[in-house]
């Protein structure tokens, strides 16, 4: 039997694997060039979002002297060090990526070259965009210390200027910084007989940063950028106006700590150590030997033309269930439909939203809304539907991480159209997806819904593979409606015919499955567990995978980033495979399967196998057992399994590896998966009549 401290992994050293697969894509021969680019601009968001969420719960744990253990038995300061370890090489992965990635796209004609490289001509442009568009924006801030130092917001850039000292001064100089805040640009396109040629908007200021100080000697200019600590509790179940207290809560996230300075590694010892004091970040300096926040490089990924040196386009495909002019009642009413996106559109789900916003004989619509796109037609719709007079309930997530300024100021016009908007349940986020569409028709009233694994979000829904499932089935009907009254209001969860929700039940439900298979195997019966989820670590659920494992159950796990479940480890794991796949979509989809002696249980959900999620979220587990839509399901997770081009392969070790290709066919699973959905359309196409037939008049001798 494996010791405790390695029955599991580090969470946090987890996810950077995964970042790393994300980095493995950017460093790719095989993926496009302006493909690569795009994948390296995700690994530096990526750690943003890492620094400002886990690195900076982590600091706040360490500066209350915390020595509270993980799983794995490491303090909040042991996993810092592993953390700044592992991050060191990952950043020097990044820009030696970036380096030969600059290197080829200039070959291609996609260059972005320094002030000195610059030809006459390129700088006299460059100077004047700066002068008439950049100069009269930004604004120089002298600086003498912390006392003084500008409020800079998080994740933009800046630029610290060192001027020389005055006479007779010991100092190392004076110091000024310019916020660049909301510039707005990044990227300076310069005239060149190559296709794109660029300079960066920070270089372009430090080249004539002497506008600025007419008289002044400037000795030093070096641009540099702060994460900010977004880790910060909110007490929403002591919150008396939550979405005023969320507002606030969003400023004073504005103002938090620094957890990381970054600044290149051409800064000069005098301007560290002046900001590094300004912002007391002495312990978290970042010195890059490349451009700062590779994240905006997404824009150089998706500068226009070059088609050559992206992915071919996969637009998602109608499906062959919705024709294109029925009504969404009359197709859901004739059967189920199951949607795999983005492979297959999402606009059956936006279209049944807004029929019912229009359709006289729709009463009341409720829906869950966590993530949403700008400009959503979804919520459009929910707005329009209440002032034609329908009963509008909608669950608005004000907690959704990073999008709560947007999900606010929705639910302030919601509101404004006659929407009931409920701002989730205290002490809980509200992140299950369903939608309930209650409809009056000759036979009575009956009730629609879509439950899915993704975000009403038309826009991510052409990058996140998600499933969506569109039933009127009558037990679903119940549900939905009983789980609908409880997350509103103060009913008390009920025992629901099909589905579970979390906190309540579907933790249970899961460990349930995993045993039952289990029993059935230390029975001596075939048992088989397979699950799709994002991630996995939830020490609980792993112990019952454990124990399945020992009992001989074969589990395949397909988890996209952190597991730290420990798979392969004899007298563990050895029956557990785990893989992950990182490709052009990001796998979002939650699918659970469980053999049940041979009566196959088939679930999509909208949680992981976290704590949070099962413990501290509103989710749903949702059971797809229609045989059409559950045959669909299983082939789609065997899809996965059968993935030996993009997955890779969990050792016990911790390491990710590549599958062992045989003899046999590549098999891309993203790729067959749309295949697939195009071959349906076509095979619906050719099914279709392609004859007229015209309706004769009734025999007149009858």
């Amino acid at each position: 039997m494996a010791k405790k401290e390695a029955r599991f992994f580090n969470r946090e050293l987890s996810w950077l694997e995964f970042n790393q697969r994300v980095l493995d894509e950017a460093c790719s021969a095989e993926t496009p060039l302006l493909e690569r680019m795009k994948f390296l601009a995700i690994t530096g968001s990526n750690l943003d979002e890492f620094f400002m969420v886990r690195v900076g719960g982590l600091q706040i744990l360490c500066d209350a002297g915390s020595t509270a253990r993980d799983p794995v038995g490491m303090t909040p300061k042991q996993q810092l060090k592993a953390i700044k370890a592992r991050v060191d090489r990952i950043m020097a992965d990044q820009y030696a990526c970036f380096e030969e990635l600059e290197r080829e796209l200039a070959e291609h004609g996609i260059k972005r070259v320094l002030p000195a490289m610059m030809t006459d001509r390129q700088r006299d442009f460059a100077e004047q965009t700066f002068l008439n568009e950049i100069f009269p924006i930004l604004t120089p801030i002298a600086v003498t210390g912390p006392d003084d130092f500008p409020q800079l917001v998080n994740h933009t850039l800046n630029i610290c200027v060192r001027l020389a000292a005055v006479e007779d001064s010991n100092a190392s100089g004076r110091f000024a910084v310019i916020p660049f805040g909301p510039l707005g640009r990044r990227f300076l396109a310069l005239p060149s007989k190559d296709s794109y040629t660029y300079t960066l908007v920070e270089d372009a200021v430090a080249e004539f940063i002497g506008h600025f100080f007419p008289g002044e000697r400037v000795e030093e200019c070096v641009p540099f950028r702060i994460t900010r600590n977004a880790d910060i509790a909110f007490q929403d179940d002591t919150a008396s106006d939550l979405l005023a207290d969320m507002e606030e809560f969003l400023e004073s996230r504005e103002t938090s700590d620094c957890v990381r300075l970054e600044t290149t590694d051409q800064a000069g010892l005098a301007i560290r150590e002046f900001l590094q004091r300004a912002l007391q970040a002495d312990s978290v300096t970042v010195s890059l030997p490349g451009p700062i926040a590779l994240t905006d490089f997404m824009q150089v990924a998706q500068v226009p033309g070059f088609e050559e040196l992206k992915l071919p386009a996969w637009p998602p495909q109608p499906s062959p269930d919705v024709g294109s002019t029925e009504s969404m009642f009359d197709v859901i009413a004739q059967k189920d439909i199951l949607l795999c996106h983005p492979f297959e559109s999402f606009d059956p789900v936006v279209r049944l939203i807004e029929e019912a916003a229009s359709d006289p004989d729709v009463v009341a619509i409720k829906q869950t809304l966590y993530r949403t796109s700008r400009n959503s037609p979804i919520v459009n719709a929910l707005g329009e539907a209440a002032k034609q007079g329908k009963y509008v309930t909608v669950i608005v997530e004000l907690k959704a991480r990073f999008d709560e300024a947007r999900n606010i100021s929705w639910a302030k016009w919601m509101e404004q159209c006659g929407v009931q908007v409920i701002y989730g349940v205290k002490g809980l986020k509200t992140h299950a997806k369903i939608c309930l569409i209650v409809r009056r028709e000759p036979t009575g009233i009956r009730r629609y819904m879509h439950f899915g694994t993704g975000n009403y979000n038309e826009t991510t829904a052409r990058l996140y593979s998600d499933v969506s499932l569109l039933t009127c089935n009558d037990d679903f009907g119940a549900d939905a409606t009983s789980f609908m009254h409880a997350v509103t209001g103060y009913s008390q969860p009920q025992v629901f015919r099909k589905i579970e929700a979390a906190p309540i039940g579907l933790r249970e439900r899961v460990l349930e499955m995993i045993e039952t298979e289990t029993k059935r195997r230390q029975q001596g019966q075939k048992a088989h567990i397979a699950a799709k989820v994002n991630s996995l670590v939830d020490p609980q659920v792993i112990e019952a995978l454990y124990a399945a494992s020992q009992a001989g159950v074969t589990i395949k796990l397909n988890i996209r980033g952190i597991c730290c479940l420990r798979p392969g480890v004899p007298g563990l794991s050895e029956n557990i495979e785990v893989v992950s796949i990182v490709d052009r979509f990001l796998e979002h989809a939650r699918i659970l399967y469980f053999y049940h002696g041979g009566d196959e249980r088939v679930f999509i959900s909208s949680a992981d196998w976290m704590p949070r999620n099962l413990d501290r979220r509103i989710e749903l587990l949702v059971p797809v057992d229609g045989p059409a839509t559950r045959r669909r399901l299983i082939s789609i997770l065997d899809t996965y399994f059968r993935d030996n081009v993009k997955a890779r392969r969990l050792d016990a070790d911790g390491s990710y590896t590549l599958p062992v290709v045989g003899r046999g066919d590549r098999v891309r699973s993203q790729q067959v998966l749309y295949d697939e959905a195009c071959e349906a359309v076509r095979e619906a196409a050719s099914a279709r009549p392609t004859m007229f037939e015209p309706h004769r008049a009734p025999d007149a001798a009858r």
